[in-house]
């Protein structure tokens, strides 16, 4: 059955023509894709196809020679250093494939300094990272330094904190390429989980057939280029 208009999600990221080069050799070469509000999005392709420096772009860390991206209709090309970090405090959520935790912070510290920087009170701020950690599983954990995390735990604890500040828009590298096969496993559950009860897109850069599996998409990449789609599911 053919989807009204108005049970089709609003488009939240756009990219158009987007180029990329690194000591004159382009990495990006006139990628164009959109993606709805609450979809997931696999970016897959053999390593130095592009994926990352296209994430990259994606979330304002690099900004791409030519073309444009727009989140939420708003042209990330146009804005300064300042509006640019705001869009992506505010809007934006990102998962690692090391995790990124700060060493000095607690699992519960960590999820929260995303809040504190949004200036969110400190009353729904304990209420959102004790929700958060209850819901990946580690409130357990609350107390406990990066160090003394395994890595499922650590991954569970930087996924609550990509979330925490509600972003519309996660951003992932190969989140469980450091995980043995059953923590990457639960790992993909929960993001799966998580993107569905919260409505929020995720493009994920990953290597691994599972992990494209939970995306509703899968673009192929090769030397800069998408070279393939597939599809599996509407958002």
């Amino acid at each position: 059955m053919t989807p009204t208009p108005a049970e089709i999600p609003p488009t939240l990221l756009r990219a158009v023509g987007v180029g990329r080069s690194y000591a004159g050799r382009a990495v990006l070469k006139n990628v164009s894709f959109e993606l709805l509000a609450g979809e997931r999005l696999a970016l897959t392709g053999p390593s130095g196809s592009g994926k990352t420096t296209l994430l990259n772009c994606l979330g304002g860390v690099d900004r791409p020679d030519i073309g444009r991206i727009e989140l939420g209709g708003v042209a990330l090309e146009t804005l300064d250093g300042d509006a640019l970090a705001a869009v992506r405090r505010r809007r934006l959520g990102t998962i690692f494939q090391f995790f990124h935790l700060l060493p000095t912070l607690t699992a519960a510290e960590n999820v929260e300094l995303p809040l504190q920087l949004n200036g969110v009170p400190t009353e729904e701020r304990m209420e959102r990272v004790r929700y958060l950690l209850e819901r990946v599983q580690v409130s357990h954990r609350a107390d406990a330094r990066p160090s003394e995390l395994s890595g499922g735990e650590m991954q569970r604890v930087a996924i609550a904190r990509a979330l925490a500040h509600r972003p519309e828009l996660l951003l992932a590298d190969e989140p469980t390429g450091n995980l043995d096969s059953r923590n990457g496993d639960n790992i993909l559950r929960l993001l799966q989980e998580l993107s569905d009860e919260t409505g929020t897109a995720l493009v994920l850069v990953t290597h691994s057939p599972d992990a494209a599996a939970i995306c509703h998409r899968e673009l192929l990449l090769r030397d800069g280029e998408i070279v393939g789609e597939t599809v599996r599911l509407r958002p």
